[in-house]
């Protein structure tokens, strides 16, 4: 392992935040979009934001990109 374990958390941990934001908005849709709106909030509310599914999905391809970065780290050495 060419990091530091509690590094290599950290490093995972941040490039997994920044793959949820660019995963979050995929398959969402508004309740202005959907037609059922619920009294109180606002139409452009996601219907089912689904972020069971989503964390799965940032999980798997944030693993993708860290073994992309420590490959890339070790074939530098």
């Amino acid at each position: 392992m060419p990091l530091p374990i509690p590094l290599a958390v950290v490093l995972f941990l941040t490039i997994w935040f920044v793959v949820l934001f660019a995963i979050l908005p995929f398959g969402v849709r508004s309740q202005h979009e959907v037609g059922d709106y619920v009294a109180g909030t606002d139409p452009g509310a996601p219907v089912a934001p689904r972020l069971l599914l989503k964390a799965v999905w940032t999980t798997l391809a944030t693993s993708v990109v860290f073994g992309v970065v420590i490959l890339v780290m070790l074939l530098m050495k």
